[in-house]
């Protein structure tokens, strides 16, 4: 079975690039990216552009233009986003069968953990981009929920026989467990989804000149609001406490952070953890996820994730962080 990208060639980016108008001075880096395929290509007498290529079957077209409205609504917010370049008012563009999408170069750091000078500042960024993603909804893309990341993503991983069979009795008990625990708690949470940005690890918000910018719109989704800032604590929970309070002090200042998200995080943590064990799977056939991922054919992979799944079990049993 061929991978959706067998016949991305080097050449053939350089195509696509250069049948929107530029003029490419044949350099092409691969940047680190598996779900889509993302290049650094230069341009004669500019700066280098980075040009995304589409996974095939994950989005709709309507869903990335979705993505990239979103995107140039912030920016046109001000909110500094990496949002797609535009020729004739398209930012989606198609070449040999390939989506792809054009943008300009934005290079920096991530934020350094625990760092509450630079949590608040995250804070600030995140509620302005909050600001924006609740004025209206998605309609094109899904609802970060219990069922699509959780339930959804077990039968994937049971289904396809990934788990070894040594270990499943043990996964499945953990993980079905787990999730009767976060049906019940997101039951119990009252929350109203906005847009978000979906995946807002530290690697996605860069620091450059000062200032932080939002990069990698691709999981954007409907969600609680809680699910773009928990991936910025870290450390034991006094630690974390003092993270929350500086990320929130400066999230209010832009957008009304609703606390009685906060005991959504163990369970959100714990749909991550099995979201990226069944997202691995679902590209097992792409070439570059055995590369990337061989540890993930490994019995101490799954064991590890068994700890990983009993440790957020018990997490979600301890009490919530709150604000004080």
């Amino acid at each position: 079975m061929s991978h959706p990208f067998a016949t991305l060639t080097p050449d053939l980016v350089l195509d696509a690039v250069e049948s929107l108008g530029y003029l490419s001075d044949a350099r092409v880096l691969a940047l680190n990216s598996y779900e889509n395929r993302v290049y650094q290509v230069g341009i004669e007498d500019e700066q280098p552009l980075i040009a995304k290529f589409y996974r095939p079957g994950r989005w709709s077209d309507a869903a990335i233009r979705e993505e990239h409205s979103f995107s140039q609504e912030l920016a046109e917010c001000d909110v500094p986003v990496v949002a797609p370049l535009q020729r004739d008012g398209e930012s989606l563009f198609e070449h040999a069968g390939f989506r792809f999408a054009l943008f300009p170069r934005r290079g920096g750091r991530a934020p350094e953990p625990g760092n509450l000078d630079q949590l608040y500042s995250l804070g600030q960024l995140l509620g302005r981009l909050h600001a924006v993603g609740a004025s209206r909804p998605f309609a094109e893309r899904e609802t970060l929920g219990v069922q699509n990341f959780g339930h959804d993503s077990l039968s994937t991983l049971l289904d396809g026989g990934y788990v070894p069979r040594s270990l499943l009795p043990a996964y499945e008990s953990v993980a079905r467990d787990l999730l009767t625990r976060i049906d019940q708690l997101f039951a119990g949470v009252r929350y109203t989804p906005i847009r978000v940005h979906g995946d807002c690890h530290p690697g996605n918000l860069l620091h450059r000149d000062d200032a932080f910018h939002v990069v990698d719109l691709d999981d954007c989704r409907m969600g609680p609001a809680v699910q773009d800032l928990w991936m910025m604590l870290a450390g034991d929970r006094q630690e974390r406490l003092g993270q929350l309070a500086e990320l929130v002090d400066g999230y209010n200042e832009f957008h009304d952070f609703d606390s009685r998200e906060l005991p959504l995080i163990e369970g959100l943590r714990a749909l991550r953890l099995l979201h990226h064990s069944a997202w691995i799977a679902r590209r097992w056939d792409d070439p570059a996820f055995p590369r990337a991922f061989p540890w993930f054919a490994n019995e101490r992979y799954w064991g590890d994730q068994i700890l990983a799944l009993r440790e957020q079990r018990a997490a979600l049993d301890e009490e919530p962080l709150k604000l004080f």
